[in-house]
C-alpha cells in the first residue's frame, strides 16, 4: 500500500486508495492504449472476465451471477426500476441508509409502491426483527447496508435472509462497506441482489464495481438499459438480433470501463492471494482487532462511540466525538499531520483496514489528544 509512505489513513468508507497492483494495472493500460492502441483490445476483454471470476469468487457466486457496474447506484437501480413492482407493493428500508440506496426505492412511489423506513435502536442498531416486523404480505424487498457507512453496524445477513425469504420476501444488500473485508457465501447465503463499488474497501479506482443477480431472478427482472453488450452475438454487427445474454452480464449493455476493470481485477486477487495464505477470516479478524484497539484508546480518552458489542455486528467503522470538540477540526488537524479520516454521524470516522498498523492508531490518537 503506497499511502502508508505518508499517511495514516483512514479514509476507507469514502475512497480507499489504490493498491500497488490497482496502481500497475492503470500505469499498464495507460502504457498499452498511448502505443497499442486497440491492437490489445482482446487481452483488455479478457479483463472482464477475469473480474467477473475472481468477484463470485469473493463472494461464492456463480460467475454467470456477476455483472460489472460503473458503480453500487446503478446496480441498485437495476433492481429498483427492474423489478415488476404493482401498486400496493412495499419496500422495508433501515433508517439512516446512503441516499444510494434510498432514493431508487422512494423513486417507486410513482408506481405506487410504498417505502417503509424502519428506526433503528439506540440511533445505531439495524436488528433483523424490527425490519420483518415492518413487514406484511404486500412487501416485495428488503434493501439494506450490510455495513452502515455511518455507524459501522453490521447486520447480521444469515438471519435476515433466511426470515425474509420465510415470508416469500426479497433481500438486496448494498455491500459496498463489506464486501472484500468479511467472508461471504452467497450460496450459503442466498442474497438475492447485490452491488458493491470497488473504490473503498476493495482499494480499486472510482467508476468501477460489481453486482450479483440470483440466476433464477433474471428473468423476473426488466432490463432498462440494453446495447450492443446485452446480446448474446454481440460482434454481430451487420445482422444484430435482440437476444439478451443468459446471465447477469447482459447488463453490461456498451463499452466497458477497461481500465477500470483492469485495476479492480488486479486488486481483488490481493485480496483472494491473502485469503488462500491466511485464511478467510484473516482479513476480517485483522480488520476488528485494530479497529477494536483503535476504540479501547478513543474511549479511555473520554469519547463518545456507538459501537455493538457483539463481534458478529462490528466492522472497521469507528465514528467517534467529544463533548465541545467539532469533528472537522479533528480532522482538519488530523489531515495536517498526514492523518486522514471523514466526518459522518455526527463525529469524525475512522475506517481501519487490515494494512492499518499500531503506527497509524498512534498517529490518530496524538490528533486527538492535541485537543484534550
Amino acid at each position: 500500500m503506497p499511502i502508508t509512505r505518508r499517511f495514516a489513513y483512514f479514509d476507507h468508507a469514502a475512497v480507499g486508495p489504490l493498491s500497488r497492483p490497482a496502481a500497475e494495472a492503470v500505469a499498464k493500460f495507460a502504457a498499452e492504449a498511448s502505443t497499442l492502441g486497440d491492437t490489445v483490445w482482446p487481452e483488455w476483454n479478457a479483463n472482464l472476465t477475469s473480474l467477473r471470476r475472481s468477484a463470485a469468487q469473493l463472494m461464492d457466486a456463480e460467475t454467470s451471477e456477476v455483472a460489472i457496474v460503473p458503480n453500487t447506484t446503478t446496480g441498485i437501480n437495476f433492481v429498483a426500476e427492474g423489478y415488476p413492482w404493482q401498486p400496493g407493493d412495499n419496500v422495508v428500508l433501515p433508517e439512516g441508509e446512503f441516499p444510494s440506496n434510498l432514493f431508487p426505492w422512494q423513486n417507486q412511489q410513482s408506481r405506487g409502491v410504498e417505502v417503509r423506513i424502519v428506526p433503528r435502536r439506540d440511533g445505531y442498531r439495524v436488528e433483523v426483527q424490527d425490519l420483518m416486523d415492518a413487514t406484511d404480505s404486500s412487501t416485495r424487498m428488503i434493501a439494506c447496508s450490510w455495513v452502515g457507512y455511518a455507524t459501522g453496524f453490521r447486520i447480521d445477513l444469515d438471519d435476515l435472509v433466511s426470515k425474509a425469504h420465510a415470508k416469500g420476501i426479497l433481500v438486496f444488500v448494498d455491500a459496498i462497506q463489506g464486501l472484500g473485508i468479511y467472508p461471504l457465501s452467497i450460496k450459503k447465503t442466498p442474497i438475492d441482489f447485490l452491488a458493491a463499488d470497488g473504490h473503498k474497501w476493495l482499494l480499486g479506482p472510482e467508476g468501477i464495481g460489481v453486482a450479483m443477480i440470483r440466476r433464477d431472478h433474471l428473468e423476473k427482472l426488466r432490463i432498462g438499459n440494453v446495447g450492443w453488450g446485452s446480446s448474446k452475438y454481440p460482434f454481430n454487427y451487420t445482422d444484430p438480433k435482440f437476444e439478451l445474454r443468459e446471465e447477469a452480464s447482459r447488463y453490461e449493455s456498451g463499452s466497458a470501463n477497461m481500465v477500470g476493470a483492469a485495476a479492480l481485477a488486479a486488486s481483488i486477487e490481493l485480496f483472494l492471494n491473502a485469503r488462500q495464505k491466511l485464511g478467510s477470516d484473516a482479513i476480517a479478524d485483522q480488520v476488528l482487532e485494530t479497529s477494536n484497539q483503535l476504540v479501547d484508546r478513543l474511549r479511555s480518552l473520554g469519547a463518545q462511540i456507538h459501537r455493538s458489542e457483539h463481534r458478529e455486528h462490528q466492522s472497521g467503522i469507528v465514528t467517534f466525538a467529544f463533548d465541545g470538540i467539532e469533528p472537522t477540526e479533528i480532522r482538519a488537524r488530523g489531515l495536517a499531520s498526514g492523518v486522514v479520516t471523514s466526518c459522518r454521524g455526527g463525529g469524525v470516522r475512522a475506517a481501519v483496514h487490515a494494512y492499518n498498523d499500531q503506527n497509524d492508531l498512534d498517529r490518530l490518537i496524538a490528533v486527538v489528544e492535541t485537543f484534550l
